[in-house]
């Protein structure tokens, strides 16, 4: 027993010795990588008092630089942008879009990506007409307009500047009251450019605009129809910029209009160079058809397409206001032409609006869901996704090339559709031109908001001397002809509505009357239909009916809200006010009170 016991004892302390030597060996190692690390850092601090999660944590994070900036164009809101800092000493990085300052002693790389972080959540508040103004798709008042969403314009930016770093906000979330909080103005951050080391990539697409996004670049442009994707093959150093969506139609931020709008793709792939291909995944698509010298302009028709007002406010006024913009940009270096691609397109569309399409480009528009079942894809010398819309049927000259303006798009309508007067016919009081008195076109509603005493009006027009024509505006008429009568008149009156889109085709000089539904809609006749009129160089009377006047009155007591405070009832919502305001009310007009409306019609269109 003595024996085993020894004999146990001794294999015990030889493990022992065993694990000593282990352990030894270890502690050695590590004291040697320890001593490594220190010479190679002689700035590390031995000793933290930070935890080593926190300490970890700390080291992961890139330095951080804090620009506070106060904009008095938010309303007062302050905010501290906090901008990644890579102190790389000229480094190359991919993803970087600045340039090094080399004349800067400690030079500062900045990520493309700003993070915002709000300081104030407070934004003063607009108006309630200017707040409706932005959910109505400015109402044409057409029977057949289809209904509009509320939600509020989300605008999202991307700058044109050079050497800058576009800033894109992030999704805010829904305020109360279901209504999405409002997006503050884009801010960028600048830094030098170093010109030989770099090029600056220019942004593809411009989303900073409230009524829609506009992608614009030129070079060696390929169309993949059947993804619905235009990609640039971009010959820089500089890398591809992100792939964007867009939907090319211009009522951004109202959901169910847009959700008609199929969406297109833009991005930028290098080309290959030194003889090296891009990736199989970032190759460009191979051309089956090339537009040399030929500009792609893409956008579609759904939407809200097939109501006169929106057929041309939100596509016909944009696209001559795009192909314009193009030809003028183009003038002196040659070129402009352009090839229309269209999505969601609708042949009765094409064949009602043919002769303008073709006055806009002598090629046939490309339908982006037939050329994408072929398998096509089209080359181009440039492209434009997306039209350029101002206000409502109105052209900026403020905002055009070359200040092209609401006048140009009226002349190119006559010319495009061969009507012949540019002026009214100036006459004596009670005497026309050959003995023939001045027309008055009066636009009538079938359906909603009738001319009760339409008979009653077209007398009392007569009597102040104009010859009354009236004329029922409906979708299926053909362009031409509706536009060659109503060129043939000096004067134009109708109620709130889409027919009264076409004043556009009256003689500069000639007079418009809008007549305007009880309820407080002022502001949207005027938005829809009176500043356009007088930017066409319309003289424009605007006629707002008295309670008496409406059907309103047999609908509701005489102490109702919907009298004493119409304006209250906008808060409910543009649908609320489309259908009780709009659609819910018919008018017979008070003749005698009507009467010197009519008579300073008349007296426009006396001699000077």
């Amino acid at each position: 027993m003595n024996s085993k016991g020894s004999s146990g004892r001794l294999q015990s302390l030889r493990f022992e010795s065993q694990r000593f030597r282990l352990l030894t060996i270890v502690v050695g190692c590590f004291l040697i990588s320890l001593t490594f690390l220190l010479s190679s850092r002689p700035d590390a601090t031995v000793f933290s008092t930070v935890s080593p999660r926190a300490s970890f944590e700390e080291a992961r994070k890139p330095a951080i630089k804090t620009v506070h900036r106060s904009s008095s164009s938010s309303g007062g809101v302050t905010r501290d942008f906090h901008v990644d800092i890579l102190p790389q000493n000229g480094e190359s990085h991919p993803h970087l879009k600045q340039t090094i300052d080399q004349s800067s002693e400690n030079t500062e790389w900045v990520k493309d990506t700003v993070i915002i972080q709000e300081s104030s959540s407070e934004f003063s508040e607009r108006s309630e007409e200017a707040e409706a103004a932005e959910r109505v798709t400015a109402d044409s008042g057409d029977e057949s307009a289809p209904s509009v969403s509320d939600e509020d314009n989300a605008v999202q930016t991307t700058p044109t500047v050079e050497s800058t770093s576009s800033t894109t906000l992030p999704d805010h979330p829904v305020e109360d009251g279901g209504e999405p909080a409002r997006t503050p103005a884009e801010h960028t951050v600048t830094t030098p450019t170093h010109s030989e080391d770099r090029k600056q990539q220019q942004p593809l697409c411009d989303f900073s605009d409230v009524r829609g996004d506009v992608c614009d670049f030129a070079g060696d442009v390929r169309l993949a129809a059947n993804s619905s994707e235009f990609v640039l093959v971009a010959d820089t150093d500089t890398p591809p910029s992100p792939s964007h969506k867009v939907r090319p139609y211009p009522r951004k931020g109202d959901d169910t209009c847009m959700g008609r709008v199929t969406e297109i793709t833009v991005r930028a792939v290098a080309a290959a160079r030194h003889g090296v291909a891009p990736a199989a995944s970032a190759s460009p698509p191979r051309c089956t058809a090339s537009h040399d010298g030929v500009t792609a302009v893409a956008f579609s028709i759904g939407g809200y397409t097939g109501n006169i007002f929106h057929d041309f406010s939100d596509v016909i006024v944009p696209l001559y206001n795009t192909v314009e913009g193009l030809r003028r940009r183009h003038r002196h270096a040659g070129g402009g032409e352009v090839q229309l691609v269209m999505a969601n397109v609708a042949s009765w569309w094409l064949v009602k609006y043919d002769k303008l399409l073709r006055a806009l480009s002598p090629h046939a528009p490309i339908d982006l869901a037939v050329a994408g079942s072929a398998g096509e894809v089209h080359c181009f010398a440039g492209a434009v996704v997306g039209l350029r819309a101002h206000r409502e049927l109105v052209i900026e000259p403020e905002r055009s090339a070359d200040g092209l303006a609401t006048p140009d798009f009226t002349r190119f309508l006559r010319r495009a559709l061969s009507i012949p007067r540019d002026a009214p016919s100036r006459r004596l009081a009670g005497a026309g031109a050959g003995g023939q008195p001045p027309r008055l076109l009066i636009i009538s509603r079938r359906r909603t908001r009738l001319l009760l005493n339409l008979a009653a009006v077209v007398r009392a027009a007569e009597e102040v001397g104009f010859e009354a024509v009236v004329n029922e505006s409906d979708v299926a008429n053909d362009i031409e002809q509706v536009g060659k009568l109503i060129n043939s008149c000096d004067a134009m009156l109708g109620v709130h509505g889409a027919g009264l889109t076409n004043m556009m085709f009256l003689p500069p000089g000639a007079t418009m009357i809008q007549v305007v539904p009880w309820g407080g809609l002022q502001w949207i006749a005027r938005m829809d239909y009176g500043e356009p009129a007088e930017a066409m160089g319309l003289k424009y009377i605007q006629y707002e009916i008295a309670v008496g006047e409406s059907s309103l009155k047999d609908k509701y007591p005489a102490g109702d809200e919907i009298f004493t405070n119409p304006t209250g009832l906008h808060k409910r919502g543009f649908m609320f006010m489309r259908q009780t305001l709009m659609d819910g009310q018919d008018i017979t007009i008070d003749v005698d009170r009507f009467r010197p409306v009519l008579q300073q019609a008349f007296d426009n269109l006396a001699a000077k």
